[in-house]
């Protein structure tokens, strides 16, 4: 990595995760904490350490400070490649405090209402939305009329529910069937079209030895990825967006056909998921112990050796009803937002503004290639094969999803659907006390009737 002037101000060291704590956890994107922290109670306790360390030196026009989840590796020097061109062009200062991924998430709640720094790394749609709709978060509205280049569905994933736009899109990528070309040649398995084809394809792969879905879902949301493309492939999109808000009932026949679906897929997946990391279950398909894992495209591609990197594929989650077919597309959009209580807001816009731009994004992803852009006048010339396929997959999408846990309430996706996915996953043949239990907790946090 280029040398910097920016100052990145490292989490302080501590257990890992808990209230507070930075060391010792894995890196890489991880929502349970997320998950907590949203739910907790505002300012129910005193700001940790961790906190106190966000926010630095304001109110001098040239510094802006930037709270960061990229913990791991390549999206940390990533980042601070980008920052480092706006120093550049800008003459003003990036002082980062980068914290481990799941601390970040586990204490975003009270770090917003204590002493955040100006602007920081987040996720669009609901998950923004619901610090908005709490008055947590800047309204860059003003930023946004002078932008280019980003599509309405950017543009309505940015947004409020108040029509002000809080949100500058960096990257997204899609969820998709990983795996590794090399063993899908020497086993000679073509790409399922269909679910059953999909499921016999499962059943081939245990036959020759392999075990046939990698998973793992210790941290709680992975197993969220199969889940929402197991029922917008039944149920369609609509349905997805209307059971994460609490509009559809989870024990209707069309939501316990979505468990007893993947109830038919469990003895193809590897056994003890919810002790297993990601991280671990990713490791699988890189050593070819496993034939398919279901992952975002940072997921597989951060595991992989960068000399073996085109040996990684994906293929869209199969078809399941002809009449609703493929296309709608998971795909989380990651971004940054501007702090309520910023010091420096007029730096912070500026910054907003340079990370809003072709050149941004082209710089971060020169150094991580496991994410796409957003902003449509990006230069893709230098896309590696996966990222130019991950980009035709997002394009050619009629809808776009952004994940269980970022298109529901967080609180449901916290004290509900972790536990109720793991709960599955040691014993998916109790559908009907699980969606009866989901849908009570539904009603006592949704307030439906």
């Amino acid at each position: 990595m280029a040398q910097s002037s920016f100052s990145e101000r490292p989490g302080v060291p501590g257990g890992s995760g808990g209230f507070g704590g930075f060391g010792g956890a894995r890196g890489g994107p991880s929502r349970r904490g997320l998950l907590r922290g949203t739910a907790a109670g505002a300012g129910a306790l005193t700001l940790p350490t961790l906190l106190s360390a966000c926010g630095g030196p304001g109110g001098d026009g040239k510094t802006v400070t930037m709270g960061s989840n990229a913990s791991d590796k390549v999206p940390r020097e990533a980042y601070a490649e980008s920052f480092e061109a706006y120093e550049k062009k800008s003459g003003k200062t990036v002082k980062v405090n980068t914290v481990n991924h799941e601390s970040f998430q586990e204490n975003i709640n009270r770090y917003l209402k204590g002493s955040p720094d100006d602007v920081f790394t987040w996720f669009a749609g609901y998950r923004m939305q619901f610090f908005a709709e709490q008055g947590l978060l800047t309204d860059i509205s003003d930023v946004w009329k002078g932008l280019d280049g980003f599509s309405d569905a950017m543009k309505k994933q940015s947004t409020g529910e108040d029509g002000k736009q809080y949100f500058i899109p960096f990257y997204v990528y899609p969820w998709a069937v990983f795996y590794r070309k090399s063993v899908f040649d020497k086993y000679g398995y073509e790409i399922p079209k269909t679910f059953d084809d999909y499921r016999a394809l499962a059943k081939k792969m245990d036959k020759d030895g392999l075990i046939p879905i990698a998973f793992g879902d210790k941290d709680g949301w992975p197993a969220m990825g199969t889940f929402d493309y197991l029922n917008m492939r039944a149920n369609g999109y609509d349905y997805h967006l209307g059971l994460m808000r609490g509009e559809e009932s989870w024990t209707s026949k069309r939501t316990r056909d979505v468990f007893d679906l993947w109830r038919g897929l469990m003895p193809y997946h590897d056994e003890g998921a919810n002790g297993r990391t990601w991280q671990e279950a990713a490791q699988t398909l890189a050593k070819k112990k496993s034939g398919m894992a279901v992952f975002g495209l940072p997921h597989p591609g951060q595991q992989f050796p960068e000399d073996e990197r085109d040996d990684l594929d994906f293929f869209p989650f199969p078809e399941i009803d002809p009449a609703i077919g493929t296309d709608a597309v998971e795909a989380p959009i990651d971004g940054f937002l501007m702090s309520k209580k910023a010091k420096n807001d007029e730096a912070a816009k500026d910054l907003l503004k340079f990370l809003a731009t072709p050149k941004a994004e082209q710089t971060y992803l020169a150094h991580d290639p496991s994410n796409i852009a957003v902003h449509e006048k990006a230069d893709t010339a230098d896309y590696d094969p996966l990222q130019k396929k991950a980009a035709e997959l997002i394009g050619g999408a009629k809808d776009i999803s952004q994940f269980m846990d970022r298109d529901t309430r967080p609180d449901f996706a916290s004290t509900v659907m972790i536990t109720a996915i793991q709960r599955f996953i040691n014993k998916p043949d109790d559908i009907d006390g699980l969606v009866r239990d989901i849908e009570a907790q539904k009603k006592e946090i949704f307030g439906a009737d």
